[in-house]
């Protein structure tokens, strides 16, 4: 198995772990990109996609006009569509983390297509996924080389660390010439 997804529900650490595996891999290559809240005054604005080279762009935002809306967020799709164009399969990355495959990013044909591509390559993949939806969510989970793992309150704070145990042993495989 050479992807693995984190799912759970808003809120509960999904992206948080996936940062903070990165951070315990700046040993290695790692394509992909994260989401961050923007806030003002406290309340959720909308989201930024930060891509692990320090790219940043505006995926959503509420005062975005529409379409695309994904409940009170305007998505910007040629964020989407940028982010596409970074995920084709690169023999130089150890390792790609997504976040996320979720309503939003699935607006973008050139999203789901790229993740296709990327679960398709022999490089590890860690993606957090929405924990309900149809089209590529439902796609990705149902894919026999699919480890899920749904994060917890009780297991959030050792995610990171497994994270990294997983990635580290299914690049050595790769590496070794085992799939």
């Amino acid at each position: 198995m050479s992807v693995l997804l984190i799912t759970g529900p808003p809120g509960s650490g999904k992206t948080t772990a996936l940062r903070r595996a990165a951070e315990r891999m700046r040993d290695r290559r790692l394509g992909g990109f994260y989401t961050e809240e923007m806030r003002r005054r406290g309340e959720r604005r909308g989201f930024r996609a930060v891509t692990f080279d320090g790219q940043t762009w505006d995926l959503a935002r509420v005062d975005r006009p529409g379409p695309p809306r994904v409940g009170r967020y305007g998505v910007d799709l040629g964020v989407m569509d940028t982010l596409a164009r970074g995920l084709a399969p690169d023999p130089a990355v150890d390792a790609w983390l997504v976040d996320e495959i979720g309503k939003m990013e699935c607006l973008s044909p050139a999203f789901v297509d790229a993740i296709r591509a990327l679960l398709e390559s022999s490089t590890p993949v860690v993606a957090t996924v929405a924990q309900r939806g149809a089209g590529l969510i439902a796609e990705v989970k149902q894919r026999p080389d699919a480890e899920l793992w749904t994060v917890v309150r009780a297991t959030r704070e050792a995610l990171p660390a497994q994270i990294v145990d997983w990635v580290r042993a299914k690049d050595a495989r790769r590496r070794s010439g085992e799939r």
